[in-house]
């Protein structure tokens, strides 16, 4: 792996060099410091506090240079608006237009090299931290930013913002759209800000778009809504031959099929919740074996997510077509029950469902074969497809309330959802077999596999068999700087950094710090909450209130489409104002405050306790989710980006372990007894709740 004080130092801008983040040299003071300790001439005290100001002087000196680029910027601009305005007065000139044209674009070049400037530093600044943090066993990163980033006069936060670069785009977006109508329309004025549906968007201006999000971490709706798919991303942009061979593999009509198999998948999950207790009567089961039922689909999936990611290295199709056909015979099974009798072939047949999840697959296409402009969007749509599905589930079990037979099968509400999910997946896998488009995998031959697919930071030459080998290996890393002293240049990083994908659970659990860990607790605590929520209801609803199956499947479908309203107001405003911890802590405490109020302690328990209550654990969750896997994705190792086992994968793992402990805790406590279940159930709840809040306060600060 190329070190990064090399990418330092071949990424600068020459004229800039000594604006820089003095990389080599924090680093060398970091190995003394060490080395002082050791020997004991020097304290951890003493040391923290030179650290800090060789931060603050590195942070100040950046600052005020990135300050002063914006004021040339400025300039820049006032004079060529200036020549603008006595164009607008003049008869048109197509050159002279043009030139302008070109002198606006110039100035968003030297802008984009600005924003490449902070960038690098920014990871500079990140990386050094780190790499203090490794050498001397403690949390400095957490005081650090701690002290630094919450106080009013912060300069840290200027390096992590890009204050007046939106005023620079808005004039960049103003004058490129009105040269461009000038040139186009001969002299009709056409202001964006008047018709804000016409603008001109000049390439450039989608580049500092891109750049700027990428350095801000923006949240706005689709991008907060697109986390949750928990498709991770790499820290710096692909390549260009990366990005042209996604693009290559990228297939809309294959991606529109991955996103009809997560909604579908979905609908298959919860189209059974209101009905699954008086199913499991009917079969001579006790009514709290529906926890069982709908937990069995769960169970299949914490393996089914493994081997479908391990497998989606090699293919998509094959996959894809395996999980449909084990998705159709799992559904026909769950329906033949009823006839047959047994509580086996209904479980067998939940099984086979969850066997036949290929939601590791649809989020794996999205990582690995959709463009880069193209991947926010897209992993919208895969939650969109989730939610979507979630509510349609159990409004389509409202609308299947009959009953007859088709020769010796029964047709009714049991049944019914069985069959239509049969149906439904045989129809998608004819659409499967005739539009999906396999992607170009790469072979052997080529420079790198695609399942240990890379940054190119490596040099590569090729062998008789055509297998490849680094050229410099290990030892690339190592290089003897200007004043002949040999730099192992993060060499703790090579091994911990490299790019390649993990390649068991073990060494995945291994790279997760323990921030990460309690926010995959967190992510557990939410899904457990959510579940009980939504698998009780129908055991709930019927014995307090007496609710019918079609007044349960209501109810859940509203729950269901609470998550695109919330979504929205989070992702839009909430999300813009309060920090991501902020929204994550209050957002816990909700769901602690739904779950209490949740409890059967007054007599009677109503309808509207009952209702207000699940509406407020559910929605805080759905907040919750949101800001958890947000936090996630930036503080795991780029390490699990890619690969079998990847962030993605794991966060599946915890949450699909969470309803199989809250499904197999709902059909114990029903067996105690029924008119405890609500209570038995939310007990655990309140306590996992509990156990995360304060996880998260004694991590709050590592939270960035």
């Amino acid at each position: 792996m190329v070190a990064f004080g090399k990418k330092l130092r071949e990424s600068q801008i020459q004229e800039w060099k000594g604006y820089y983040i003095n990389y080599k040299f924090m680093k060398k003071k970091v190995k003394r410091y060490r080395e002082q300790i050791d020997v004991g001439a020097q304290n951890r005290h003493n040391v923290l506090r030179d650290f800090s100001m060789l931060l603050d002087n590195q942070i100040e000196k950046i600052v005020l240079f990135l300050l002063e680029q914006q004021g040339v910027i400025a300039h820049r601009l006032s004079d060529i608006g200036q020549e603008h305005q006595n164009l607008l007065q003049q008869q048109p000139n197509n050159s002279k237009t043009y030139e302008l044209q070109e002198d606006y674009r110039n100035v968003g070049r030297d802008l984009l090299r600005l924003l490449h400037f902070v960038e690098i530093n920014a990871t500079g600044l990140r990386k050094i931290l780190k790499k203090f943090d490794k050498r001397f066993g403690y949390k400095f990163t957490d005081y650090y930013v701690k002290t630094r980033a919450n106080h009013p006069y912060s300069q840290l936060r200027q390096v992590l913002r890009h204050v007046g670069i939106g005023a620079v785009v808005g004039v960049l977006s103003h004058n490129l759209a009105d040269l461009h109508d000038l040139q186009q329309c001969q002299g009709s004025y056409i202001s964006i800000y008047d018709q804000p549906s016409y603008a001109h968007q000049d390439p450039i201006l989608e580049s500092i778009k891109v750049a700027a999000d990428r350095l801000s971490n923006s949240t706005n709706f689709l991008q907060f809504l697109g986390r949750h798919a928990f498709i991770m991303q790499e820290e710096m942009l692909p390549s260009p031959s990366e990005e042209d061979l996604i693009d290559e593999r990228y297939h809309f009509m294959s991606l529109l099929l991955n996103l009809a198999s997560t909604f579908l998948y979905m609908v298959n999950t919860y189209i059974i919740v209101p009905t699954a207790d008086d199913y499991s009567l009917n079969l001579g089961a006790a009514a709290s074996v529906c926890g069982v039922v709908i937990g069995s689909m769960a169970i299949a999936q914490v393996f089914s997510s493994v081997y479908f990611s391990a497998w989606s290295n090699r293919s998509y199709l094959r996959p894809l077509i395996f999980s449909t056909i084990l998705l159709l015979f799992g559904n026909t099974l769950y329906a033949l029950a009823y006839d047959l009798n047994s509580v086996v072939v209904l479980l067998t047949g939940r099984l086979f469902c969850g066997l036949g999840s290929a939601r590791a697959v649809n989020r794996r296409y999205i990582s690995d074969c959709v463009p880069l402009n193209l991947r926010m969007q897209a992993s919208a749509g895969f939650v969109s497809a989730s939610a979507l599905g979630m509510a349609c589930g159990p409004a389509l079990a409202c609308l299947l309330q009959t009953d007859f037979r088709i020769y010796n099968l029964t047709m009714n509400q049991d049944t019914l959802p069985g069959w239509l999910m049969a149906i439904a997946w045989l129809f998608y896998l004819l659409w499967l077999w005739i539009c999906f488009k396999e992607p170009t995998f790469k072979t052997e031959g080529n420079l790198v596999p695609y399942q240990a697919e890379t940054r190119p930071v490596e040099v590569h030459i090729a062998v008789g068999n055509g297998y490849t080998q680094p050229l410099l290996l290990n030892s690339e890393a190592k290089e003897v700087d200007e004043d002949g002293e040999e730099e192992n240049d993060d060499a703790e990083e090579g091994s911990e950094e490299t790019q390649k994908p993990v390649t068991s659970i073990v060494l995945a659990y291994k790279l997760l710090t323990p921030s990460v860990k309690v926010q995959l607790f967190v992510y557990f605590m939410l899904k457990y909450a959510m579940e009980i929520v939504l698998a009780e209801s129908s055991l709930v609803t019927e014995y307090y209130f007496i609710w019918s199956t079609s007044k349960v499947a209501i109810f859940l479908a509203c729950l269901g489409l609470t998550v695109l309203p919330v979504n929205i107001v989070v992702g839009s405003y909430i999300s813009n104002i309060f920090e991501e911890r902020q929204v994550l802590l209050t957002s816990e405490i909700m769901v602690c405050i739904g779950i209490l109020l949740s409890f059967h302690v007054f007599i009677p328990y109503s309808v509207t306790q009952y209702v207000g209550s699940a509406l407020i654990t559910f929605v805080s969750a759905e907040v919750l989710e949101g800001v958890n896997l947000s936090l996630l994705s930036k503080m795991m190792s780029s390490r699990l980006s890619r690969g079998t086992f990847n962030g993605g994968l794991l966060s599946t793992e915890a949450g699909t372990l969470a309803r199989v402990v809250a499904d197999g805790t709902i059909t114990i406590s029903g067996y105690l007894s029924e008119s405890q279940l609500l209570n038995t159930t939310l007990l655990p709840a309140l306590l996992i709740c509990i156990s995360s809040i304060v996880a998260t306060c004694c991590t709050y600060n590592s939270l960035y």
